[in-house]
């Protein structure tokens, strides 16, 4: 335990004093540092450097699949702003917002807008500020507005492919990306669907009026600056179909990629000269557009400043700092598993769980654990990811049961935590203390009950298979974790 602990208070010390700023360098850092830990302790048991040298090496090459498709879809990002594919999401979501379903639209139009940028704290950054004060002029307590922000813009980070924590999970836990989130959808949907409903009896229980003037100056801004079609929908529409005929994701994304390339050349040239500084030449213009939008930083301006908050991304090089950080995770949890430490750690664990419901449990807990203990949601999926996935193999689940946990546990309950960096940051933006919103995060509360109720009751848990014979829980299997 002694490489864990150290790790669990470096990490506490780096949340303290760099704040948001930790995932920039100083959590990697303590990541090798920790690592390093691990290498004296491992040495002093007898076990040899070239020995988890190797295992460094095993464990970077594991995670090298998912770096490759975090990496492009950093590029898929930015052409799908660069072709208002992302926009357009924006600018239809925010039409469903309606003053006698608030609760609900601000949560729907949170997921939306997380979902097409993949990312829950520009999402609750900007339009999540905004529905909080559209929310309080219609006299709804603050904690609730948060609460329906929360849910719907952790949903969305959850669910979508551009986001890195659902690039992470399935990483550590060995699987690929789209299978991750076909899984993830058994346990998530019910999820979000029982919190729109506790919305909806909230809201049709509470009088409201007025009308929502805000939005309109957004919808102008997006409309004004934009070609804004459904047309757009059909690169989203061709990236679906693919991940359905259940093409490689790295092909898939690249698809998607070009696609959004190629409708940025029909639908928004005037979005090309403004990216790429030029006013005449559009053949250069577009070159430079085009490259910039996959490989780096791009902005697009308008005349409103919360639309201009939405409206960037970073290409390949905005996924870096996540690319270390999976990197120097790898490092640790190579020397960690090359030296048996993490299956001794695991074992002491593992004898608590005898069944797949008590291990799904298990998982959960030890996410929620290091949310609370490492202050960060990253560690909370890279730790258990390492610890437990060994484990799942041997009890012959699938690594879709794991990366599905993780998801579950590890990434929705971090901003319930006052003091995790995604608490504290969320807290801040909205203006509303994390204990403030917590008993209306529905979404956040009842995720992690809903993956361990799902494993108790044995509903979509895929397993391998032999021979067909029976597996642990004396019952047959199909190859897809269904009944026979």
């Amino acid at each position: 335990m002694i490489p864990v602990i150290f790790l669990t208070l470096l990490i506490s010390i780096n949340v303290f004093i760099f704040g948001d700023d930790a995932l920039s360098g100083s959590n990697q850092i303590v990541l090798i540092l920790s690592a390093a830990v691990a290498a004296i302790v491992a040495i002093r048991l007898g076990h040899k450097w070239e020995t988890l040298h190797k295992g460094i090496v095993k464990s970077i090459g594991s995670a090298m699949a998912a770096i490759l498709i975090l990496l492009l879809i950093g590029s898929l990002a930015g052409t799908w702003l660069l072709s208002g594919i992302v926009p357009s999401m924006i600018y239809y979501g925010l039409q469903i917002l309606n003053p006698t379903i608030f609760l609900v639209a601000a949560c729907v139009v949170s997921a939306i807008v997380s979902l097409a940028t993949g990312s829950s704290w520009s999402t609750v950054a900007t339009l999540g500020v905004a529905l909080l004060g559209i929310g309080r002029t219609l006299g709804i307590p603050e904690g609730i507005i948060g609460g329906a922000i929360i849910s719907g813009a952790y949903f969305g980070d959850k669910m979508s492919p551009l986001s890195d924590t659902t690039n992470l999970a399935p990483a550590m836990a060995g699987t690929d990306l789209f299978t991750h989130i076909r899984y993830m959808a058994w346990t998530t949907v019910p999820s979000i669907l029982i919190a729109l409903i506790i919305f909806t009896v909230i809201g049709l229980t509470r009088s409201q009026e007025g009308v929502i003037n805000d939005i309109e100056p957004v919808l102008a801004a997006i409309d004004d600056t934009f070609y804004v079609s459904p047309l757009l929908f059909l690169v989203p529409a061709l990236v679906i179909t693919l991940i359905v005929r259940k093409v490689p994701a790295l092909p898939a994304l690249l698809a998607g990629t070009l696609s959004g390339a190629l409708f940025a050349l029909i639908f928004q040239p005037h979005i090309i000269y403004q990216v790429s500084g030029m006013d005449n030449n559009f053949h250069i213009a577009a070159y430079i557009a085009i490259m910039k939008s996959m490989y780096s930083e791009i902005a697009v301006i308008t005349d409103h400043a919360m639309v201009n908050s939405l409206l960037e991304t970073g290409g390949m090089r905005g996924m870096l700092n996540t690319v270390w950080l999976i990197i120097c995770a790898m490092i640790f949890g190579g020397i960690m598993e090359s030296s048996g430490l993490l299956r001794r750690i695991t074992e002491s664990v593992i004898t608590l769980a005898h069944n797949t419901g008590s291990l799904v449990a298990s998982t959960a807990g030890t996410c929620i654990f290091f949310n609370l203990t490492a202050s960060d949601q990253y560690l909370a999926i890279v730790v258990p990811g390492r610890m437990f996935a060994d484990t799942y193999k041997k009890r012959g689940l699938k690594p879709q049961n794991l990366s599905r946990t993780l998801e579950d546990s590890g990434t929705v309950t971090s901003v319930l935590v006052p003091w995790n960096t995604c608490g504290a940051t969320q807290a801040t933006v909205l203006g509303v203390p994390t204990l403030t919103f917590l008993p209306y995060a529905f979404f956040n509360l009842i995720s992690p009950f809903m993956t361990i109720i799902f494993a108790y009751l044995n509903i979509r848990i895929s397993r391998f298979t032999n021979g067909g014979r029976k597996t642990e829980d004396g019952r047959r299997r199909t190859e897809d974790g269904s009944n026979e």
